[in-house]
């Protein structure tokens, strides 16, 4: 979001003031004309502006942005001092809401107010826009945040309108709609499912050896592919299994199959408090020739981590192929990678994610937290680690230290190192540190380089493509936000995050 209508230059913001420090403008016998962008992002067939600055009697043409007919846009040169306008769409005259407005005899209008040029380096005061607003400055806009407390001073970061947003958003939505799931397809690779009727343990014991998060589920009776087996089912095994404490057995788990557990999984989900997401009851899946948006918003709304891609050529669908098992961060790839060349056409990739309404953020003092913030010790027991994991369903919790700087990550699939020499048969969840299962998954992983082990960081200031290409990862699905130096965990950023705020 932005100020609205501001001139060109740099400006440094603490509270309500603006402190104008040059820009392009222009004489005209004498007067500076200030170069000031007007948009209107509401839509329409046919709109024009109409001010103070027109004589109230000329309207000026606004133009569509390309690549979002939905958007107009006009810049005009306009001298110093306090301006009012309107928008006539369609015919109609209009004001916008989300800018500063006032109503007099003459109607509601909206209003800005230009600094003298005698006043570049002077205090103004302006009516500050809540958030959503439209208006911006016509050139790469600066903003720094001065704070008159011990904090430092934060380094300048761009700001963008709302149009600039809608842009972006647009331009990723047309993308993704014209590119279907069969460009996710690797020219070379395995996909593994399961036969229903397999033992858990075995099912536990395949995961950790391939080094895989999931698998679909074979049913060969209907000769259909009936679900998922993930490290989050495993999780929650072990805790039914084992909460009086008990450790587990090979038996208890060589008793349940695959397909007994499902049954068990569906009764556990109605009994579960209704603030936790229901399991999905049926297999979530996309087909080869689905376009990418359908296959993010499936993934996205049916709350699970990837979905399998499926094809049959016949018409009842029989005989199913299992091709591929599309995730967000394959998504993402193929976003950084077609826009990786023309980022002004994605004007939100340069802009700093402290910038961004994106991720979910530890609550500063004395505010109250609009979500909830898992952080856990190392010291906790493996089963609060397991707990919080789907109470907050995160698929990774931070480890941190006393003064809250990041040690470390708990991650869902890392559930799957208890496979090693069967170390599930020998521990209690209760007894258990996270420092203990961290080693354990050490241990359990030193042969192998996957991605979803290592604890991925980033920092508030790093630009937005920066952070979709750590994310776009194979196995990556959250950075942890962290200060610089100190290591002090300021937020959370997930794939799904990235996708709801380019798709909504």
């Amino acid at each position: 979001c932005g100020w609205g209508i501001l001139c060109v230059g740099c400006f440094i913001v603490s509270g309500a003031q603006m402190f104008y420090s040059g820009g392009d403008s222009a004489r005209d016998g004498g007067t500076v004309l200030i170069p000031t962008r007007f948009v209107w992002p509401y839509g329409g067939a046919n709109v024009s502006i109409i001010g103070s600055f027109t004589g109230w009697t000329d309207n000026w043409q606004m133009s569509p942005i390309e690549g979002c007919p939905t958007v107009f846009q006009i810049v005009c040169r306009l001298p110093p001092g306090y301006h009012q306008y309107k928008f006539i769409v369609d015919g109609e005259w209009r004001h916008d809401d989300h800018q500063p407005f006032v109503s007099g005899s003459d109607g509601t209008v909206n209003t800005i107010f230009l600094a003298r040029e005698s006043d570049h380096h002077s205090s103004v005061q302006s009516p500050r826009p809540p958030s959503g607003s439209n208006m911006d400055v016509d050139n790469e806009n600066f903003r720094r945040v001065v704070r008159v407390s011990e904090n430092p001073v934060q380094e300048a970061v761009p700001m963008l309108s709302e149009a600039d947003f809608q842009v972006s958003r647009y331009r990723v939505s047309e993308f993704l709609s014209n590119h279907t799931a069969y460009e996710l397809l690797p020219d070379s690779g395995k996909v593994i499912a399961l036969d229903i009727d397999l033992p858990v343990k075995q099912a536990f014991h395949i995961l950790y050896e391939q080094g895989i998060p999931m698998a679909p589920l074979w049913d060969l009776g209907r000769g259909q592919f009936v679900g998922v087996i993930s490290a989050l089912d495993f999780i929650l095994i072990l805790r039914e299994l084992g909460n009086h404490g008990s450790n587990l057995t090979e038996e208890e788990l060589e008793t349940h199959t695959i397909s007994a557990w499902k049954e068990e999984k569906l009764h556990l989900s109605r009994q579960m408090n209704m603030a936790v997401r229901p399991f999905p009851a049926h297999l979530i899946h996309a087909g080869p020739f689905d376009n990418l948006k359908d296959v993010a918003l499936k993934i996205l709304q049916n709350g699970v981590a990837t979905v399998p891609i499926i094809h049959s050529s016949l018409q009842d669908g029989s005989l199913p192929q299992l091709l591929h098992i599309a995730s967000l961060s394959g998504i993402l790839k193929c976003i950084c990678r077609y826009f990786r060349h023309s980022s002004t056409s994605l004007p939100i990739l340069q802009l700093p994610i402290c910038a961004i309404p994106l991720g979910t953020w530890v609550p500063q003092f004395g505010k109250p937290a609009l979500q909830q913030f898992a952080m856990l010790r190392p010291s906790d027991s493996l089963n609060s680690a397991l707990k919080l994991l789907l109470q907050a369903q995160v698929s990774s919790i931070p480890i941190v230290d006393d003064r809250n700087s990041l040690l470390d990550i708990y991650s869902r699939s890392d559930i799957t190192a208890l496979a090693k020499d069967r170390a599930y048969t020998h521990i209690n969840l209760d007894e258990m540190t996270i420092h203990q299962a961290l080693q354990l998954r050490q241990d359990a992983y030193s042969s192998f380089e996957f991605s979803s082990q290592r604890c991925h960081m980033c920092l508030r200031a790093d630009p937005l493509h920066k952070v979709m290409e750590r994310l776009s990862i194979p196995g990556v699905r959250q950075l942890v936000i962290v200060e610089a130096g100190s290591k002090r965990v300021e937020g959370i950023i997930s794939l799904s995050d990235i996708f709801k705020f380019l798709l909504s």
